[in-house]
C-alpha cells in the first residue's frame, strides 16, 4: 500500500514557538507509519522553512539557532503530485527537490501561524491540510471578534472592553476609567490575539490594572478586559470533526498556581502547576511523552455532574460549528463554582499537544486522532475542488494599457 506523505509543520514567528515544537514532535511521533510517511517541516523564527535529518528530535531544537546549519532550508512550491520542497538557495547542478508531500498537518500555535496566516499559504499551495481554515483560524485567534460571533449565535460569553495601544498611550487614565465603569474589579486583562496565557493577568485595583494593561500591550496592539469570574472553575473540552459532524471529548479541569493558569503552569516542567495543585486523577498520556499541555496538572474527567458534562460538551460542539472549525480544537470554559453558570472563554483551534490526552480518555488514541484529522482535510479539499474557480470572459481582449500605466 502506498503511504501518504504528510508534512508536519511546527514552529513559526510566534511567542509560542517552543510550545509548537513540543506539540509538533509529539504528533510526528504518533503518526501511523503503516499508513503515513511523515516529513518534518520546521518554520524557524526567521520565517524560513527547514527539513532534513535530525529535525525529528528535541535535541536539534535545544541547539538552536546554531543547529540550523545542519538543516536544509527549503521553499514549498506546487508540484505535479503535491507540494515540492525545493532547496534554497538552489544548487547549480543536480536536483533541488529535497522532498515532497501530499497533505499537511499544521501543529502551530500563536500569531503569524495559527491565526490563519499559515493556512492561507497552504491554500495558495493547493494542498489539503488537517486544521481549521483561514477564517475559522482567524476568528479563533481574535478573542474579541470570537466573542461577537458566538454572542450572535446565542452562546454564552462574558462582555469585554477592547482597547488599542494608540488610545491607551494617548490617555491611559481615561482607558482605565472606561474599564472601571463597565465592569469594576476584579478584571482579567489579556492580549486579543495570543494563547498559552501569554500576557494575561488579573487586576483587583487601579494600580494593578495599569500594570496588567502595560504587560498585555507589550505583546499585542489590541487588548481586552473582562470581569473576573469568582469563585472560578475552568473546564476544558475538545471537539473533533467539521461542520457536518463533530464529537466532543471527555472534560477536564486544569489547576494552576492561581486562578489564572500561567504559561509556566501549562508548559514548564518545573512550574508548580505541573506538580502541585488539587488532588485528582491525571489524564492518561498513553505512549506519548508527558510534555506540553499533557504535563499540566488536571483532573480528568472533571468532577462535574453528568448533566454539566453534557452541557459543556454540547456548548463545545456548538462553539466549534459556529466558528466553522475543522479538525480538532479545544474549547475552554469559565464556570462560577457557586452558581455553575457557564461561559465560553476561548477556543484553541490548534490546541497544545493537539489535546490528545482528552481523546485518549475518550477512547480515541493519538494515532487514530491524527488519522481522522488528515482524512477530514482530504474531505474538505475534495469539496473545494468541486467548486468553480474560473469564469470565462473576453474582458482582456478589449483592454489597452498606456505605456505610462494610465487608465485604459
Amino acid at each position: 500500500m502506498m503511504k501518504t506523505k504528510v508534512a508536519v509543520l511546527f514552529g513559526g514567528r510566534s511567542v509560542e514557538h517552543e510550545v509548537s515544537i513540543i506539540s509538533g514532535l509529539q504528533a510526528y511521533a504518533a503518526l501511523d507509519r503503516d499508513k503515513y510517511e511523515p516529513i518534518v517541516l520546521y518554520i524557524g523564527k526567521d520565517g524560513g522553512f527547514y527539513t532534513g535529518e535530525g529535525l525529528d528530535t528535541i535535541e536539534f531544537y535545544r541547539g538552536l539557532p546554531g543547529s540550523l546549519k545542519d538543516a536544509v532550508r527549503v521553499l514549498p512550491v506546487p508540484g505535479d503530485k503535491g507540494v515540492e520542497l525545493v532547496r534554497f538557495p538552489m544548487k547549480k547542478f543536480g536536483s533541488n527537490v529535497v522532498a515532497e508531500f501530499e497533505t499537511a498537518l499544521p501543529v502551530v500555535h500563536g500569531t503569524n501561524v495559527e491565526d490563519g496566516t499559515l493556512m492561507g499559504f497552504l491554500e495558495m499551495l493547493g494542498v489539503p491540510y488537517a486544521s481549521c481554515d483561514v477564517l475559522s483560524s482567524a476568528l479563533g485567534m481574535d478573542k474579541y471578534v470570537m466573542k461577537a460571533v458566538l454572542k450572535a449565535a446565542g452562546l454564552p460569553v462574558l462582555d469585554a472592553v477592547e482597547l488599542d495601544a494608540k488610545t491607551y498611550a494617548a490617555d491611559a487614565e481615561a482607558a482605565m476609567d472606561r474599564i472601571e465603569q463597565a465592569m469594576g474589579y476584579p478584571v482579567i486583562v489579556k492580549p486579543v490575539n495570543l494563547g498559552s496565557s501569554v500576557g494575561i493577568s488579573k487586576a483587583g485595583d487601579r494600580r494593578k490594572l495599569r500594570a496588567a494593561l502595560d504587560l498585555a500591550f507589550d505583546f499585542a496592539p489590541l487588548v481586552l478586559a473582562e470581569k473576573a469570574v469568582q469563585p472560578l472553575r475552568e473546564i476544558n473540552c475538545a471537539v473533533l470533526g467539521d461542520r457536518d459532524e463533530a464529537i466532543a471529548s471527555a472534560c477536564e479541569e486544569p489547576f494552576g498556581n492561581d486562578e489564572i493558569l500561567s504559561f509556566g503552569d501549562k508548559y514548564l516542567s518545573g512550574g508548580k502547576g505541573a506538580k502541585g495543585g488539587a488532588k485528582g486523577a491525571p489524564c492518561k498520556t498513553g505512549g506519548a511523552k508527558s510534555a506540553g499541555m499533557s504535563s499540566l496538572k488536571r483532573r480528568c474527567p472533571a468532577e462535574i455532574s453528568d448533566e454539566m458534562t453534557r452541557k459543556v460538551q454540547e456548548l463545545a460542539v456548538q462553539t466549534f460549528k459556529a466558528l466553522g472549525c475543522m479538525g480538532v480544537s479545544r474549547i475552554d470554559f469559565l464556570m462560577n463554582a457557586d452558581t455553575e453558570e457557564l461561559w465560553v472563554n476561548e477556543i484553541n483551534t490548534i490546541p497544545g499537544s493537539l489535546a490528545f490526552y482528552l481523546w485518549e480518555e475518550s477512547g480515541i488514541g493519538f494515532s487514530k486522532l491524527l488519522d481522522r484529522m488528515i482524512q477530514l482535510g482530504f474531505k474538505r479539499q475534495r469539496t473545494r475542488e468541486a467548486l468553480t474557480y474560473t469564469y470565462d470572459t473576453n474582458i482582456l481582449s478589449g483592454v489597452s494599457l498606456g505605456t505610462t500605466g494610465g487608465k485604459a
